[in-house]
């Protein structure tokens, strides 16, 4: 059936539909006025609709503060000369960050106040914050638009005057080691034209008028329009990393960190297809790849050997069929490495102490205190550290941080995020199921729910990603309580194309296997019914930016499955943005999912897109949210995908968009705000479910 322009008295796509531009391409032009007219009118739209769930958007709002701790302390980190912290007041939306002298607490200072920087912006992201070697200067990055193109800022602690020094560059930010009492040098990113951080520079700071530095000067410049750089060190501070990486292969130079200027020697030519990254330990570097397994192996190279073209990578960890390395971590003792077991979907960290002839004088896994569980190695400050800092957290439990004394095997609870209100991590219960999916795959889906209603079936908010390798690993939600509480279960489809079963999972999601990850969430729907878990008919969708474009296109084809659907910065429009090589981030995506100039591979895309696949059918209920300053994905991607989908319906389920005018892809950066637009969609997810009615009292 031919689309037809929406009759509706007030609908913003009546007005504005034009018969010679079916497809909606107009609003592309941004500058155009009718573009922002045709945006606002839609939000004005939705608010209409949105008004009789105002009062439980606000209910959901201050339960949600009521059930949370508002003032926030963080864990005090020692370095070589200070410890650091940061504090958010209970009415504040960004932190302030405090230091003392090593043993000195009662000389505490505050050294940088993010609160008052944001306290005039609409919007306001810090990209990145990094204190010099002697801890005596701090440089960060800021963007106050939302476009996620950067200013570097430089000021002496704890009280000297903010300089802004360079603007439009990357977020990311790094020292060298050389640094005297009269300069420094930093490095950083900047972008081109389709704003890929694609060449790394350096500029020496001199303290006296660092205003007055010398121009940056150019390090590395990456070619390959696929490839994004970034700049890191390693933890002994020996070397500062450049990597270059696209969705599938990596290259990775290094420097001596106290000789930035030096030569740079790169650690492997890159390989189409194969992935690696390194750490260092002295006498030593680490590798870690996938040239010969999927599953990656860990290898070890003498560092003298380094820059050698005959030199040999040596084998420390075989690659397992059941495993994925998926990370190492180097100290002055030996590695801790992160392991993605297949079976249970699940990261395990294990300790290795190595002497200088990387044999091994102790081998062992830490313990995990439930599963599903995530268990993430916090940042240790000091390479030498025995005494290593967990956060843990699951479906049920808040995120906890433990000391673990290495020596002793004691763990000493440093800090858990407190959970107030009449609903306690103790009455939840998850569940892992697992979906058979239309190639007899078994797919883990996730659930959480109150244990007192676990025995019926439940209104169920399904969520899903699938893309890049993401794994979506066990969280912990406040505002989730929110709709279990009032009655709804919370599930989780690990679908192809993330990486929760390791990088065969991910490589059978992506590219000419992306079918799959659409089965997935489809098998992971029908699986949740036929377990008593979940109502059949009440089953909402939720999938963000690719997610968006997971849900977007199980919504196409199967309409019925889902009561509604909530698309939030959703990736939509696939094949027209792939073909577009001048928008951000189009030409590093090939790899993720095909370069459409070949005619078979612009095929699969269409077969799939959301944007050249919506149908004239009943679709349920869409929440749709864009924002005007996204650069990963386009506002007109919500907003087209919102105006030929109200088109089609023909059902009467409201087609709704919304779009913040003043963030980026990551939406509003203060957390009050965010909060709220997140009470806005709980609402609508709430009504969509058929738990408005009971959600009108506080829960809190």
């Amino acid at each position: 059936m031919k689309a037809q322009p929406d009759t509706r008295p007030g609908s913003p796509v009546a007005r504005y539909y034009r018969a010679n531009d079916p497809k909606w391409h107009w609003l592309e032009t941004r500058e155009a006025p009718e573009v922002s007219e045709f945006l606002e009118a839609a939000n004005q739209q939705q608010a209409q609709w949105f008004a009789p769930l105002t009062p439980l958007a606000e209910t959901l709002y201050e339960s949600h503060l009521a059930r949370r701790e508002l003032a926030i302390t963080s864990l005090e980190t020692p370095l070589d000369h200070f410890t650091f912290w940061s504090e958010t007041g209970a009415e504040d939306d960004y932190p302030r960050w405090w230091r003392y002298p090593n043993g000195q607490p009662n000389l505490r200072e505050c050294f940088f106040d993010v609160q008052a920087r944001a306290a005039d912006e609409a919007f306001y992201d810090m990209g990145d914050m990094a204190l010099s070697p002697d801890e005596q200067w701090l440089a960060w990055t800021e963007d106050t638009q939302g476009d996620e193109r950067y200013t570097l800022w430089i000021k002496s602690l704890p009280n000297g005057e903010p300089l802004a020094l360079i603007s439009d560059i990357g977020a990311g930010l790094c020292w060298a080691e050389d640094q005297t009492a009269a300069s420094a040098t930093l490095f950083f990113t900047r972008f081109d034209d389709t704003q890929r951080p694609d060449s790394l520079w350096r500029v020496s700071l001199p303290f006296e008028a660092p205003d007055q530095h010398a121009a940056p000067t150019l390090v590395f410049r990456e070619e390959d329009p696929e490839f994004w750089l970034g700049i890191g060190k390693t933890r002994s501070r020996e070397w500062l990393l450049i990597e270059s990486g696209s969705k599938d292969t990596s290259e990775i130079h290094v420097l001596p960190a106290h000789q930035p200027a030096a030569r740079t020697l790169c650690i492997q030519p890159r390989q189409p297809g194969v992935e690696y990254s390194i750490d260092h330990r002295p006498g030593a570097f680490y590798r870690l790849h996938n040239q010969t397994s999927a599953h990656f192996q860990l290898d070890y190279l003498d560092e003298a050997a380094l820059g050698n073209p005959e030199s040999q990578w040596q084998p420390l960890i075989a690659p397992r069929e059941d495993v994925t390395l998926e990370g190492i971590d180097a100290f002055s003792w030996g590695l801790v490495i992160a392991e993605r077991d297949h079976t249970q979907a699940q990261v395990t960290l294990r300790r290795w102490e190595l002497n200088h002839q990387h044999q091994r004088s102790l081998d062992e896994y830490l313990v995990l205190p439930e599963q599903p569980c995530s268990q993430l190695l916090e940042d240790a400050a000091h390479f030498d550290t025995r005494v290593l800092r967990l956060r843990e957290e699951s479906f049920t439990q808040p995120p906890s941080w433990f000391a673990l004394d290495l020596a002793t095997g004691e763990r000493t609870l440093l800090k858990r995020a407190p959970v107030y209100g009449s609903l306690t991590p103790e009455q939840l219960v998850s569940r892992r199921l697992w979906a058979t999916s239309q190639d007899g795959e078994q797919v883990p889906v996730s659930v959480v729910m109150r244990a007192d209603l676990a025995h019926q079936p439940l209104p169920t908010l399904l969520y899903g990603y699938g893309a890049y390798g993401e794994a979506l690993d066990p969280w912990f939600s406040i505002s989730r309580l929110e709709l279990l509480e009032r009655g709804a279960a919370f599930a989780v489809a690990h679908v192809r194309g993330g990486g929760e079963r390791g990088e065969p999972w991910y490589l059978q999601g992506k590219m000419a296997h992306k079918e799959n990850s659409f089965h997935d969430f489809l098998a992971a729907r029908d699986a949740l019914v036929e377990s008593g878990i979940s109502h059949p008919q009440r089953i909402a969708a939720y999938g963000a930016s690719a997610g968006g474009l997971l849900v977007g296109t199980c919504v196409n084809r199967a309409p019925e499955a889902f009561c509604a659907a909530l698309l939030d910065v959703p990736f939509l429009d696939v094949l027209r943005t792939m073909q577009n090589p001048d928008l951000p981030l189009t030409t590093a995506e090939y790899s993720e999912w095909g370069n459409p100039e070949t005619p078979e591979v612009a095929e699969r895309i269409r077969g799939y897109s959301p944007m050249d696949n919506i149908t004239a059918q009943s679709y349920p209920a869409l929440w749709i949210e864009g924002s005007w300053f996204d650069t990963r994905v386009s506002y007109w991607e919500p907003a087209k995908y919102y105006a030929q989908v109200t088109q089609h319906q023909q059902g009467d389920a409201p087609v709704l968009l919304h779009t913040d005018m003043s963030s980026g892809h990551g939406g509003a950066s203060g957390r009050f705000k965010a909060w709220r637009d997140t009470a806005r969609q709980d609402a609508f997810i709430l009504w969509a479910l058929g738990l408005a009615a009971a959600s009108s009292g506080s829960a809190g």
